[in-house]
């Protein structure tokens, strides 16, 4: 059975609660910060540096490609890193929560997958 409204607010006041969004806060905040100044650049390059955008590197391949390519480059590190981060950092405090709003029951009897033995 779900805990009650009342438990989810004494939950999120909590201290543990607490350390949860704080830990979130200190990746996600200053990684969204990085990548939107790092895509802002590329932009702004794109938009006023036209002529060091065009320079070549090797054949067809300019700055503008590169510094495009390495958008994607970069979103995917981001992803990879926040799995890691996340399994490291926020899932166990999570999984300390969620046990506490549980009353104790362990992840695979809530899924149904600790079975009768």
């Amino acid at each position: 059975m779900p805990a009650s409204p009342e438990r989810y607010i004494e939950v999120q006041n909590s201290e543990e609660f607490a350390r949860l969004r704080q830990t979130l806060r200190t990746f996600i905040f200053p990684t969204t910060i990085a990548f939107i100044l790092w895509y802002a650049l590329y932009v702004l390059l794109s938009a006023y540096a036209r002529d060091f955008m065009a320079i070549k590197l090797a054949g067809n391949i300019n700055v503008a490609l590169l510094l495009g390519l390495l958008q994607f480059v970069s979103t995917f590190l981001i992803a990879w890193y926040y799995s890691r981060f996340a399994a490291r950092r926020v899932d166990p405090l999570a999984d300390d929560i969620y046990h506490q709003v549980e009353g104790g029951r362990s992840t695979a009897d809530s899924t149904g997958e600790g079975g009768v033995r």
